[in-house]
């Protein structure tokens, strides 16, 4: 048995976003946004479920709040609802959707509860979507807007700030997949969108800058070590991979350059969307990057579009999945972080999400969840190892908090340390037997392993 041992001021919180678990879609003036319109599309989401409720954390968050203090939370990451600020995505504030981040935060930090606030993730205005949405250039402008009402208001209290929250997977499924809004199916302008996307972290991180003294502000990124098929050979399709969901969102940032790899491309989707001063905003100075992990991904050749590569389902001996059907991989975090360390100057990281889906058994009013304990744990491990090899990394957030709408899958997944049942009215809440054990693991500063 060994001891598993954090530094004493490492970070400890878990996460979630607005749509995922707010509710109150149409409440107090928010406006509809592109989820709460895309639910609505027949076949979108599995079962016709929706966000409308979710978890009813718009009514519920101050026994949220109690609950993540029993379970000596440390940070609580959440995203705003940038509708439910600015309905029509820009010009006039709506001042209750406002105050009720307001209060969430106070009450956060009334329990020494450190507000680590995305401000966007996924939730776009569809007053701005169904102009254009991230395929315009002026979408990045209005984050920057929506940026400055937010730190303006919220800022002399909150100093961790995140800008975009996984832009990888809004320009992949949202413009080249088609399973999230605006659910287009056009890979030959997808790197204008990635760019736009960019372009707002920029922008809104001069506003952050200009707002928030002291601010800690960075960029959430879905970072995933790629493999090929052809086991230690390095091929196009790994080389394609990598460019497009790892490097396309890390070079920009930290080296001020699209990746080799893809620049051409890049540079021929943005002929008329490109400004001198573009990569300048983009890769100003961050001051942390935030990390979500989950697995791996192994790539073969294949021809599509700009693309080049499909996944591959490993099927060695004694492989496990999660209910989503992603690989149970371990070993992929530590080197994840080992690439970010040698490639990126070692920047300061807050694992933002890391976590899993597994179908989870209420019984006698509990759910002993054994198989996602072990799931952390050894995620855990690999992490702390990495830390032992000169990562800097600076906090965990465990994803998610709560059992939530789990987009275009709906309710069925559950990645969530306390259990919500969304057939009740009342949206009760039950800790499961991870969120106990990571309670202790925040008391300890570690865990043991066996």
């Amino acid at each position: 048995m060994i001891h598993v041992q954090f530094p004493k001021d490492f970070l400890w919180g878990t996460a979630t976003s607005a749509y995922q678990i707010e509710g109150g879609h149409d409440a107090d003036g928010k406006g509809p946004s592109n989820w709460d319109v895309f639910c609505q599309q027949k076949g979108k989401i599995k079962r016709g479920e929706t966000g409308d409720v979710a978890c009813d954390h718009y009514h519920l968050w101050k026994s949220d709040v109690g609950l993540m203090k029993k379970l000596n939370l440390q940070s609580y990451r959440f995203s705003i609802a940038w509708a439910r600020v600015l309905p029509d995505g820009k010009g006039a504030v709506n001042p209750k959707g406002l105050d009720f981040y307001d209060r969430l935060v106070d009450e956060l930090l009334s329990k020494n509860i450190l507000p680590f606030v995305t401000l966007y993730h996924w939730d776009l205005p569809f007053a701005l979507e169904k102009i254009g949405g991230w395929g315009l250039r002026d979408t990045a402008y209005a984050f920057g807007e929506y940026t400055d009402v937010v730190t303006k208001k919220l800022g002399d209290r909150v100093k961790h700030w995140i800008t975009l929250n996984e832009p990888w997977i809004a320009m992949v499924a949202g413009y080249v997949l088609g399973a999230h809004p605006p659910g287009k199916i056009r890979p030959f302008s997808s790197l204008k969108v990635a760019h736009n996307l960019l372009l707002a972290h920029g922008i809104s991180l001069s506003h952050i800058r200009n707002n928030v003294k002291g601010s800690i502000a960075g960029i959430t990124n879905a970072l995933t070590p790629v493999y090929s098929l052809k086991r230690n050979q390095e091929t196009r399709a790994q080389r394609r991979c990598h460019a497009i969901m790892n490097a396309l969102w890390m070079d920009p940032v930290f080296k001020g350059k699209y990746p080799d790899e893809i620049a051409d491309q890049v540079a021929s989707q943005n002929k008329d969307n490109w400004q001198n001063e573009d990569m300048k905003l983009i890769s100003q100075k961050t001051d942390f990057l935030g990390v979500n992990h989950y697995s791996r991904m192994i790539v073969r050749w294949f021809p599509l579009p700009l693309y080049s590569f499909l996944p591959v389902t490993p099927q060695y001996p004694n492989v496990s999945f999660t209910t989503m059907g992603w690989e149970i991989y371990p070993p992929g975090f530590s080197e994840l972080l080992r690439w970010i360390r040698e490639d990126y100057g070692n920047p300061p990281i807050y694992i933002t999400e890391n976590g899993v889906s597994l179908k989870d058994t209420l019984v006698d009013g509990k759910i002993n969840d054994e198989n996602r304990i072990d799931y952390l744990q050894k995620y855990l491990l690999e992490l702390n190892r990495a830390m032992a090899e000169g990562s800097d990394v600076r906090g965990y957030f465990v994803w998610s908090f709560l059992d939530n709408f789990e987009w275009h899958e709906g309710y069925e997944k559950t990645f969530g340390i306390v259990y919500v049942d969304h057939k009740d009215p009342k949206r009760p809440r039950i800790p499961k037997k991870s969120a106990n054990w990571y309670a202790k693991v925040i008391r300890e500063k570690g865990f043991r392993w066996e």
